[in-house]
């Protein structure tokens, strides 16, 4: 089977496509043949050794796929051979097969193929946590999304719709502000060509935001938390742009507002019963048309290195798969 390959750790460009032999379940493990697998900014991380889990190299990316049950080991009920199945596996998805646990695998609903599954867990689990467990966000509540072109920011954008916000998108060029629009953005601040904070009072009548969701960092992160509204919330998801913001203290105590950290990988794993549930309605929502994944490209497995190129430059709209 052929994988993408870090051997050593460096930029997309590093990484290399070789053949290894085919994989075998052992005791409660699955063989997945990989039809898709999501791009995630973490991957461009993992790459460089400067993400919070590191695999012993040789190793392959990739965080989540979909595809079909090829093998299952010793003692595994949940799946069998032949099943359409999603899986969140941290590292090893840009393959053509991969190893999980039977617990890793989640059955892929009747309407939703693999291109579709294969984008759609981490932004939208990431999303959902954020807005709904770490924000509390509100019916009515202003949201303010900094990078709402990329993956969880599109994610975001639809999630706090349903939950009854007004969404304010920011993003760095017209073309991405637009596909912003179309997802249901009410509306949108260009923070290159715009002043960010004096948009955002213009806005809400000097009012303010009620949540931040910042997954950028970087030069627009203390601009943001400015424009908090009395008791708000600053979303702390990640840090896109590459620099880790240096935030004065002494706003929290004037605007009376939270710095709120958004780890959805150790929330799945510290809170499984709550990720459950999360989970089965974003399912719900899915499967029903109230979520409609934008994704804006896709490229096959031998071009993972474009691919995850795109994440770097922030040229993506919405998300990036691999078809395998």
């Amino acid at each position: 089977m052929k994988a993408i390959l870090c051997k050593e750790y460096g930029l997309p460009d590093t990484l290399v496509l070789e053949n290894l032999p085919p994989l075998k379940a052992g005791k409660g493990q699955v063989v997945i043949s990989i039809k898709a697998a999501g791009v995630n900014f973490p991957d461009t991380l993992i790459i460089q050794n400067k993400y919070q889990f590191k695999p012993e190299l040789p190793f392959s990316p990739g965080s989540e796929c979909a595809g079909v049950v090829k093998e299952v080991g010793e003692g595994v009920t949940a799946v069998k051979p032949g099943d359409s199945v999603m899986a969140l596996t941290t590292f090893g998805s840009f393959a053509e097969e991969i190893t999980v646990k039977e617990t890793e695998c989640i059955p892929l609903p009747k309407g939703v193929d693999s291109t579709q599954a294969a984008g759609f867990t981490l932004t939208y689990g990431t999303s959902y946590y954020a807005l709904k467990d770490r924000a509390q966000l509100k019916p009515s509540e202003t949201l303010l999304i900094l990078g709402a072109a990329g993956g969880v920011g599109t994610a975001a954008i639809e999630l706090g719709k349903i939950l009854g916000a007004r969404v304010i998108a920011c993003a760095s060029s017209n073309e991405k502000l637009a596909a912003c629009t179309h997802l249901g953005a009410d509306e949108v601040i260009n923070y290159e060509t715009e002043d960010l904070r004096e948009r955002v009072k213009l806005l809400t009548n000097e009012k303010g935001v009620d949540v931040v969701y910042d997954a950028v960092g970087g030069k627009y992160s203390e601009s943001a938390l400015r424009s908090l509204n009395w008791n708000g919330r600053f979303l702390v998801v990640g840090f896109a742009a590459g620099e880790i913001p240096k935030i004065p203290l002494n706003l929290t105590l004037l605007k009376g507002c939270s710095i709120v950290g958004v780890f959805w990988g150790s929330f799945m794993r510290k809170e499984p019963g709550i990720a459950a549930k999360n989970h089965a309605q974003l399912m719900t929502w899915l499967t029903s048309g109230k979520l409609k994944p934008l994704i804006s490209a896709v490229y096959p497995l031998a071009q993972a290195s474009r691919a995850l190129n795109d994440l770097m430059e922030r040229k993506a709209k919405g998300k990036v798969v691999l078809a395998i």
